[in-house]
């Protein structure tokens, strides 16, 4: 069976001596396995296809009952140049695609992962880079995947903030209070828990869920309200 689809690549391998193995997210297919024949040679027109979060459309043949297509040909849609040149982006797209390849089932078709995959990327590609971007993107593909607590804020987290997390643009996600850091912070550890949990080993890429600033720095500040709620955070952070 031969037909089109758009992909994003998440992850690649050599496969052989010429071929690659690569795992996509498809726009009508979900995430599929796809071996890209020869294009470990320097002639290769494909070998582009093959490297990570390139987006592009592709001819794609599935053997009957098989679990692995074939790449054929394809056209490509964009390679995100402007986030291939930022190391600190480049993590960051790494990381979406490790999680779009870890949480999502094979050939289990949502039109929204891809969109949210493809939208993300292209924030990255556009925008400056935002660390808030890692744990509203968890959040969002949590809640594609039905693991989602868009409506329920947790850790007493402020609801405004919580729908900003989950629906507001990558690069409006700007948090500069004290405040907000404390928030942010709770949002990660919301997402280590949620990985901690469902993934079976550690997640290969740089971990963008770390927090980045130290509680200590944060905690200089005089406002009780705000040193109350870094008490708090110090003890939700603490390991379970």
């Amino acid at each position: 069976m031969y037909f089109n689809d758009n992909i994003i690549v998440l992850l690649r391998r050599h496969f052989r001596e010429r071929d690659r193995m690569v795992s996509a997210y498809s726009l009508n297919h979900g995430r599929i396995v796809l071996r890209f024949p020869g294009v470990n040679k320097e002639a290769s027109k494909l070998k582009a296809f093959s490297e990570p979060f390139v987006n592009s459309e592709v001819r794609i043949y599935f053997r009957t009952n098989a679990s692995i297509g074939c790449a054929t040909g394809g056209e490509l849609t964009t390679v995100y140049p402007n986030l291939r040149r930022n190391a600190h982006k480049t993590n960051l797209a790494l990381h979406f695609c490790e999680l779009m390849h870890r949480l999502t089932p094979e050939q289990n078709p949502n039109p929204n992962k891809f969109y949210l995959l493809e939208n993300s990327l292209s924030e990255l590609d556009n925008f400056k880079f935002n660390e808030a971007a890692a744990p509203a993107f968890l959040l969002r593909l949590m809640q594609l995947s039905g693991y989602g607590v868009a409506e329920k804020p947790l850790l007493n987290i402020p609801s405004e903030f919580w729908t900003a997390l989950h629906k507001e643009n990558l690069h409006n996600l700007t948090f500069n209070t004290t405040e907000d850091i404390v928030y942010l912070n709770k949002a990660r550890y919301v997402c280590r828990r949620f990985l901690n949990k469902y993934l079976t080993y550690p997640l290969n890429t740089i971990n963008e869920l770390d927090l980045t600033i130290p509680l200590e720095e944060s905690s200089r500040v005089t406002s009780p309200q705000v040193r109350e709620a870094l008490s708090v955070l110090e003890e939700v952070l603490q390991p379970a």
